[in-house]
């Protein structure tokens, strides 16, 4: 597994601008991104098709290249696809909000929006990459990943397994792989728990996700990457550098990675 793409999710460093943020995950270990363009980031929905082949170039100067990105934008969007045929990108992560949808209907729901996108992915050559997401979401579990995805053609339409949300609220781990393994065509690494935000003394438990370091989560990175080998799986990993403590980002992404290559070597 040691040929396997590894890529950062840019999220964290919203503030840079493109050449100082390709400079930056070259100094944290990276040469491959996930790039959002979503409001307030350097490539925004609304200018997607003038500036994301612009900002593949200013990042390829820096010895950066765009893996995917996520992108704010219906998935019939003509622009969204002609953008990232010419920036050379050829994935966009998206990620299904229930809302107050009944689940069934929200399944629904999405399996038009990606009906309506199809025509694009096979006229420019995108594929959209649908991750699991613990709450509100559509998939839930990856169960519910296959159900929605069971039609498509995967070359069109793939799976982002994400092992953190599969721990937090997902199924057994060689169980998730399993199911999802036909259609996947990205792992997202990062880890959290489920902590109790009040004390044994309140009448009902509340509990929040804590996003921690790859080690201490309920993820076990070491259990994932053995699966994968097993499973001689060669796609891309993306390491989505999400931390309740902000302000750690980059020492925790650095130690992430190392952790990551002590595993895959």
């Amino acid at each position: 597994m040691a040929d396997n793409k590894l890529a950062v999710f840019v999220k964290p460093w919203k503030s840079l601008s493109l050449p100082e943020l390709g400079a930056h995950v070259r100094r944290l270990g990276f040469t491959w991104i996930e790039l959002p363009v979503r409001p307030g980031f350097p490539v925004e929905p609304d200018s997607i098709e003038r500036e994301l082949p612009k900002a593949a170039a200013i990042l390829r100067e820096e010895g950066v290249q765009i893996l995917n990105i996520t992108a704010d934008l219906p998935l019939d969007d003509e622009r969204l696809y002609a953008a990232c045929a010419e920036a050379g990108v050829s994935m966009n992560r998206v990620m299904f909000r229930r809302g107050n949808l009944p689940y069934w209907e929200a399944e629904r729901a999405a399996r038009e929006q990606l009906d309506a996108a199809l025509p694009l992915c096979e006229q420019y050559g995108v594929q959209i990459g649908v991750q699991n997401h613990a709450g509100n979401f559509v998939a839930v579990h990856e169960l519910g990943l296959y159900h929605l995805l069971k039609d498509y053609d995967s070359r069109h339409v793939g799976a982002i397994w994400d092992a953190a949300h599969n721990a937090l609220q997902g199924m057994d781990l060689d169980a998730a792989l399993d199911v999802v393994a036909p259609y996947l065509c990205c792992v997202n690494l990062k880890n959290g728990f489920w902590q109790r935000t009040n004390g044994p003394e309140a009448e009902f438990a509340q509990w929040k996700v804590y996003w921690t370091s790859g080690r201490h989560g309920r993820a076990s990175w070491p259990t994932v990457v053995e699966r994968l080998r097993a499973m001689d799986y060669r796609g891309p990993i993306c390491l989505t550098a999400e931390y309740s403590d902000h302000g750690a980002a980059d020492r925790l992404i650095v130690e992430d990675l190392a952790f990551l290559h002590s595993l895959l070597s």
